[in-house]
């Protein structure tokens, strides 16, 4: 059971992978489309984050099968994908993928909550089962990166395969009933709202504001990457690119370890310092003696998503109580990759445009990535300042499961 369980997860995240990265350089380079049109279609997973949880708690909480519930969300994701591939106007584009992202983001919180419901301790056995999608985001990437389709409309299509792949693969998994068929729905069982009195505790209150605010210079790296790293010239950037995610498995394993020693609050702390770190080697790195500059802001990418996003995770599970620990755990990421990244995409493309050179595709990309990189070291310095972990036990190894 726990192969096919982490079969899909290459899946899920493979198809994510396959268009996501490279998106920003179709847009730029091929279709030329200017950096607030690019930082809105990237937005519009952010949006389909802030609105999914409508989805995931109606259709498969109270209605239907959760493996038939995948399957049409895939089936008529390929379908939007082959759509979107066609479109070469803004408007058309951006409704497209906004439609897709609708399809796609409950999918994420859908394999989740199937793969917990058929392992026995998920806290002890996800990880090994969601390790799987970092894998298929990582060998997608090559594949694309092998192929020197980075700003062509084929990964898109390629992620289309694989969601008609996934589709059919999710009927095959183990009967998933919906748990709520019975009782009625309400609007506090899709939205995280009875998780905000939460907030009234000063730590949470403070970390929740800085998990929010330091996803708005966070999106300059999702939604940029690829187009900065091939217009200053880098070769397969998709596939280096992936040593992101290679360091994301090495860091999820050394977690425990660095916080025995560190505590949340500077495990916290340091993943954002990665990325005012990562923001300042791409700032003054460059193809030849400087690419070891632009290498290790994309390898820093294990420590800035889990010391962060993962230790977050954590805090959340250990000072919530349990009664509330799914709907703080969806507030949180209603903030961050639903509310951040949407502010995040909306600003990186306003700086981008800033930062363009007249009448070449191409931008100044040293200023840029130094702004974003001032906004991560300004929420660095606010959270350190003003966030106290009273529970922090530092060099107590049940500090992780508590």
């Amino acid at each position: 059971m726990k192969w096919r369980l982490r079969l899909m997860m290459l899946f899920e995240y493979a198809i994510w992978g396959a268009w996501f990265v490279t998106v920003g350089t179709w847009l730029g380079k091929t279709l030329h489309f200017s950096g607030q049109e690019i930082g809105a279609i990237a937005s519009t997973t952010a949006i389909g984050a802030m609105i999914s949880p409508l989805f995931v708690g109606l259709l498969a909480d109270r209605l239907f099968d959760t493996r038939r519930v995948l399957a049409a969300l895939h089936v008529l994701g390929a379908v939007l994908l082959v759509v979107a591939a066609r479109q070469t106007s803004f408007l058309a584009l951006y409704a497209t993928l906004l439609a897709y992202s609708l399809c796609y983001m409950p999918t994420l919180a859908l394999t989740t909550s199937l793969a917990m419901r058929h392992i026995a301790d998920p806290r002890e056995e996800f990880g090994g089962i969601r390790v799987l999608g970092t894998i298929g985001w990582i060998v997608v990437g090559l594949i694309v990166g092998k192929w020197g389709v980075e700003g062509t409309a084929t990964p898109l299509h390629l992620a289309a395969g694989l969601s008609v792949v996934t589709a059919i693969y999710c009927l095959t998994l183990p009967a998933t009933p919906p748990l709520a068929r019975h009782q009625r729905f309400e609007l506090r069982h899709a939205l995280p709202l009875e998780a905000l009195h939460l907030l009234r505790d000063r730590s949470m209150a403070i970390f929740a504001l800085a998990s929010f605010l330091i996803c708005i210079p966070l999106q300059f790296y999702y939604a940029f990457t690829n187009l900065f790293l091939n217009e200053v010239g880098v070769v397969n950037a998709v596939g280096k690119m992936t040593g992101g995610q290679m360091s994301e498995i090495l860091c999820m394993l050394l977690i425990p370890w660095f916080f025995r020693r560190l505590g949340v609050k500077y495990m916290l702390a340091v993943g954002m310092l990665a990325w005012v770190v990562r923001y300042v080697m791409f700032a003054f790195g460059a193809p030849g003696e400087l690419m070891w500059m632009l290498w290790l802001g994309i390898v820093l990418h294990g420590i800035c998503f889990d010391f962060f996003f993962v230790v977050g995770q954590i805090y959340i599970d250990r000072e919530a109580p349990p009664a509330l620990r799914a709907a703080t755990q969806g507030l949180i990421t209603f903030l961050t990759y639903g509310l951040g990244m949407f502010v995040g995409s909306w600003l990186s493309g306003r700086v981008v445009d800033m930062y363009a050179a007249q009448g070449a595709a191409a931008h100044d990309w040293r200023p840029i990535w130094l702004i974003a990189g001032a906004c991560a070291a300004l929420v660095l310095v606010l959270f350190v300042l003003m966030f106290k972990d009273r529970k922090d036990t530092v060099g107590n190894p049940v500090a992780v499961a508590d």
